[in-house]
């Protein structure tokens, strides 16, 4: 019983540490655990990995969490797809515009490297509401191209700087055969984000269990979901471009949802960096199935978590009544200034 009881008062402390910096860390010395046989496990795996890799994995309900390089500036690749919806979602909530607000494809918006909507006609005109979805769920550059061309490139550096997402920056518009290093983020950043939106905390709680419904959508399942039992469910965004290959995500395991972002870089080849994230995906399933029976085992509390939505529910279709849209004559808002809690990123957007 002793046993019991100092490792439940080091927890204690550890889910102090954690409450009181509301979002994943970079991972600690914990007492034997799941996780701390996961944290072993990932340093296991990363020492054959075959490139430059970081990984969080974070446990929603008690925010401890395992990783390895986890602020590691990586290419964040199609990645990046989830803060530009962050800040369409920003905006709306700001009513700047809604989810009808109709957005005219340029041809400066195509690219034809992910996604259908690059061969239609220019100055074809689609909702936020589809541009958003396929952006997601079908990866397509040219409907987040016109989206960042809506929102403005450098309010969404701006937010993620201010949110306190310092690793990540959208350097350019989405070019297939350009440069992926200029799409930065890291790992820790990708999870912190996840893990605010799992908390309906990001933007506000319509916003965050929309932006969940539109992860739970996606279509390019081969990665983290591969490995898991069928039927799981998992909010996710993809990542691939050249010898990248990101993905990241929350996951509903039962009473032990859990966020986890893997991405990997200077792969030799795509398929290696496949098997990679499937590995780690296992590895971390098993262990916060695990963590859910000791956390039982040891009388720790239960925190309720929202379920994960699932994508054309209502919530949806439920936009604040008080969004209202932009005239059509002009395609970029200007939406107004978030509390400067933190410095603004250099110029240069």
């Amino acid at each position: 019983m002793q046993t019991v009881r100092r490792t439940l008062a080091t927890l204690a402390v550890l889910l102090a540490v954690f409450a009181g910096a509301g979002s994943p860390l970079p991972a600690v010395a914990m007492p034997r655990t799941p996780l701390a046989d996961l944290e072993r496990g990932l340093t296991a795996m990363s020492s054959h990995a075959p490139g430059n890799v970081g990984i969080v994995v974070a446990d929603l309900a008690t925010g401890l969490n395992a990783g390895i390089n986890v602020s590691a500036n990586m290419p964040a690749a199609s990645t990046i797809k989830i803060p530009v919806m962050v800040e369409v979602f920003r905006q709306m909530e700001a009513g700047a515009f809604d989810l009808n607000r109709l957005v005219t494809l340029e041809g400066s918006d195509r690219d034809w490297g992910s996604g259908d909507l690059a061969d239609a006609a220019v100055g074809s005109q689609y909702p936020v509401s589809m541009l958003i979805h396929v952006m997601i769920t079908e990866s397509d550059n040219t409907a987040t191209n016109m989206l960042i061309r809506l929102v403005g490139r450098a309010h969404i550096n701006t937010t993620m700087w201010r949110l306190g997402f310092h690793q990540t920056r959208l350097g350019d518009f989405i070019r297939s055969d350009g440069d992926i290093r200029s799409l930065r983020t890291s790992p820790l950043d990708m999870a912190r984000l996840l893990e605010a939106m799992a908390h309906d905390q990001l933007i506000d709680a319509w916003a965050s269990r929309a932006m969940i419904a539109v992860l739970v959508g996606q279509q390019h399942n081969s990665l983290l979901p591969e490995p898991l039992p069928p039927g799981t469910t998992i909010a996710h965004k993809t990542g691939t471009l050249h010898d990248t290959l990101n993905d990241v995500g929350i996951v509903y395991l039962n009473s032990e949802p859990y966020v986890i972002a893997v991405m990997t870089t200077h792969l030799p080849t795509l398929e290696s960096g496949r098997r990679f994230i499937r590995g780690v995906s296992l590895l971390a399933y098993d262990a916060l199935e695990r963590f859910a029976t000791w956390r039982e085992t040891n009388a720790m509390p239960q925190l309720s978590l929202p379920a994960a939505i699932a994508p054309d529910t209502e919530m949806w279709n439920t936009a604040p009544s008080d969004a209202t849209a932009a005239p059509l004559g002009s395609e970029t808002v200007t939406p107004p200034p978030l509390p400067a809690t933190s410095p603004t990123p250099e110029p240069g957007d």
